[in-house]
């Protein structure tokens, strides 16, 4: 009877072990975190690109103060939109580009994987922008708020 009770329990734990290697094994990629709207409200609200309410959210985007300031307000307005974008849509790594059809400034953004901090969807991004020939490029991260704008940490 002895020998019995020990040959299930070995049977049971192996089984124990099998199914948590099984867990181990599998083959399926992390899933980043969705930006998509919060709540039906939230999607109601959020702002749309093009808008200058990116403007207002995005506080002027990541790019240095003295090079924001050469673009015209239009490119200045490109850029931003290739930012929301990149934060918003963009898969981890891949570019937005955008380019003004007049000035010649051109740049483009570039996203990093997502990361959650506490409460709200945050990514670090760089965004290189090429001025008359020079070329500058803003690093940092921005934070999604909960009516869909994105805010740049300072």
């Amino acid at each position: 009877m002895a020998y019995l009770v020990m040959s299930s329990a070995k049977i049971a734990g192996a089984a124990v072990v099998l199914a948590m290697l099984a867990g181990c094994t599998k083959t399926s990629a992390i899933a980043p975190l969705s930006f998509g709207p919060v709540t039906e409200s939230a999607s109601a609200t959020a702002k749309p690109a093009g808008s200058d309410a990116i403007l207002e959210a995005l506080n002027g985007g990541i790019l240095p103060q003295d090079a924001a300031s050469t673009l015209s307000r239009a490119e200045r307005l490109r850029a931003l939109e290739a930012e929301y974008q990149a934060l918003e849509k963009t898969p981890g790594g891949q570019s937005v580009a955008w380019a003004s059809p007049v000035g010649g400034a051109s740049g483009e953004v570039k996203a990093g994987t997502p990361y959650q901090v506490g409460q709200q969807n945050c990514r670090q991004y760089t965004h290189s922008v090429q001025i008359k020939g020079t070329v500058v490029t803003g690093r940092g991260a921005a934070c999604r708020n909960a009516d869909g704008s994105w805010t740049p940490l300072s």
